[in-house]
């Protein structure tokens, strides 16, 4: 074989793996995405179509999707008055008082409540911590503080995984290695969303009664 029919076929050869890598690029986050949404389409519709199916004695993809957005619309539309607001507390107090579900229930409600910014909720400001080494940040939330057995000061902080801050683990650290920081909890969960992309351009760290103050000023 010449130079020219071996420098034509890997010239070909280059062609193919670089349309190749292109592709892969393009179609790999589609097949992502529609994995994603596939499994959230199943799972939600999956709640309620079996009800469906027993009612209508066949299945309708999608109907139970459907249904659950009716009924959360409905729920949120009923506790925007003072009355569904009052029947809703009244049912969060009877499901509070049941032994097991109380200690699911609860924590969830706090968790899901925490995200929204609300006053009185469990996330208390947004810090950040070293870790998984030295000089590696790791963004997370303050939820409580606490005291070792020497009465040194500790911090609990909820440390969220992206993009589902929903989904984390809780560490507790020394409070002087804990850092608060100039950003707000709704940034800081936008930020985790989008696995870094929507960052702000400084994130300071702040003292905690600079922060205390500019809370209060706002």
């Amino acid at each position: 074989m010449s130079d020219r029919d071996k420098s034509k076929r890997s010239g070909v050869g280059r062609h193919f793996r670089s349309a190749f890598a292109t592709g892969l690029l393009v179609l790999i986050p589609v097949g992502i995405t529609y994995w994603v949404l596939r499994l959230f389409f199943d799972t939600i519709d999956g709640l309620l179509s079996p009800g469906i199916q027993t009612i209508t004695g066949k299945k309708i993809p999608g109907a139970g999707l459907l249904i659950l957005v009716i009924l959360v619309y409905i729920v949120g539309l009923v506790s925007k008055n003072i009355l569904g607001r009052k029947l809703i507390e009244s049912a969060q107090k009877i499901v509070l008082r049941i032994p097991i579900v109380n200690s699911i229930y609860s924590p969830a409600r706090k968790l899901i409540a925490s995200f929204t910014g609300g006053q009185g909720t469990g996330f208390k400001r947004v810090v950040i911590v070293e870790y998984p080494r030295v000089g590696a940040w790791t963004i997370g939330f303050l939820t409580g503080t606490s005291v070792d057995e020497s009465g040194r000061a500790l911090s609990v902080v909820y440390i969220p995984t992206a993009p589902t801050p929903n989904s984390g683990w809780v560490a507790i650290f020394p409070a002087e290695q804990v850092h608060d920081t100039d950003m707000n909890i709704q940034m800081a969960i936008r930020m985790v969303l989008s696995g870094g992309i929507v960052t702000p351009e400084k994130i300071l760290r702040v003292k905690k009664d600079d922060q205390s103050a500019s809370k209060s000023e706002a």
